[in-house]
């Protein structure tokens, strides 16, 4: 596993980010784990956060892209943090771009779009903070191909949750991915996080313990991808 992976997963400890316990999920089911990406929310966070998107994105997508586009309202910081970090890692200028949740009527920035307009030729990375359902891709995508002729090389999430999508399946990422035809990847997957902290000592104390790594394991007995 990448230096930058191990990194992140202990990021996301530090943060409270990524919390194991007994969770009730949108869906209703019940999850051993939870991730709320809202917990970054100091300077540093999010500049570390910009940071890991950005070696992900590199290292999966390589240069390859124009725009980095956060769908509101949580993708939004992601795709600014991202831009910077990219900016300072690699030298490349992209830009953001994100979409309102109501169009502005007024004003020399009026429309349904914050940060950079898009354009015809734009190579677009979509960037968000974890998928489970893939809807607000079905609320984006057209959004976007209908703002100019672009093409979206990929999505980048922070944490695959590896468990089925709407279809009962396959996980919401390749769900996404066979229905839109881009690629879709993640700074890290559930199987790399349990790989990482089991029986291992992570911020002074043993996160994924025998009893939690079996609640994981019956979870995805129940609702993983096979």
């Amino acid at each position: 596993m990448e230096a930058y992976k191990k990194e992140f997963i202990e990021f996301m400890v530090e943060s409270d980010v990524l919390k194991f316990g007994e969770f009730t999920l949108k869906s209703g089911r019940k999850s051993p784990f939870f991730m709320n990406a809202g917990a970054y929310v100091t300077g540093s966070q999010l500049k570390r956060l910009g940071e890991y998107y950005a070696k992900a994105i590199h290292s999966t997508y390589g240069d390859d892209f124009d725009v980095l586009f956060g769908p509101a309202y949580k993708g939004i910081p992601l795709s600014v943090v991202t831009a910077i970090a990219y900016s300072e890692l690699y030298g490349k200028e992209v830009r953001y771009c994100s979409d309102r949740k109501e169009e502005k009527d007024h004003g020399a920035d009026k429309g349904s779009f914050l940060g950079s307009s898009l354009k015809d030729g734009d190579r677009v990375i979509m960037i968000e903070d974890v998928t489970t359902s893939g809807k607000s891709m079905e609320e984006t995508v057209p959004k976007v191909k209908g703002a100019a002729d672009v093409t979206i090389k990929g999505l980048m999430v922070s944490l695959n949750r590896m468990e089925v999508g709407k279809g009962g399946e396959k996980c919401a990422l390749d769900e996404i991915k066979d229905l839109y035809g881009f690629d879709t990847a993640a700074i890290v997957t559930m199987e790399e996080v349990v790989e990482h902290l089991y029986n291992q000592p992570c911020q002074g104390r043993i996160v994924i313990d025998d009893a939690l790594k079996s609640a994981i394991d019956a979870y995805y007995k129940q609702y993983g991808v096979k």
